[in-house]
């Protein structure tokens, strides 16, 4: 059995993304958000709220974007999910030192408590991010 985090793992992660739509377009269940909705969809939630760093343009970001589903659907309502466009939303990305992505943090209370930087199985996302033991 393969798991996601080996080269053949991350292989099958590719592949799984270019199933999505035939171009590798996922329609994610996270919530779009921008520089004018941040404040109030992360900063401002008493939820802790995940938040992909992504761009449209980026392969991994596309092979993340299911794993990520997969994690929200797993915890519910104990984390808020959302994905902000570092080429639309290019100042949150500089404050908060996004140099690679995708990048997915936990924010809680505002504060970044986690921090992956790319391409992880839901299973290691759950984990890393302090979701899932």
């Amino acid at each position: 059995m393969l798991t996601r985090n080996t080269p053949m793992g991350i292989l099958e992660l590719v592949q799984e993304a270019e199933r999505c739509g035939g171009d590798g377009e996922h329609m994610s269940s996270a919530l779009d958000i921008t520089e004018q909705s941040w404040d109030a969809e992360v900063i401002g939630s008493d939820t802790p709220v995940i938040v992909d760093f992504w761009a449209p343009w980026c392969g991994p970001c596309k092979m993340v974007a299911p794993e990520l589903d997969k994690l929200a659907g797993r915890v519910g309502g104990a984390a808020k999910f959302v994905k902000l466009n570092i080429d639309e939303s290019r100042d949150i990305a500089v404050k908060y030192g996004i140099m690679s992505i995708p990048t997915i943090a936990k924010f809680e209370h505002g504060e970044i408590t986690a921090q992956v930087v790319g391409a992880r199985s839901s299973d290691a996302l759950g984990r890393e991010l302090g979701l899932e033991s």
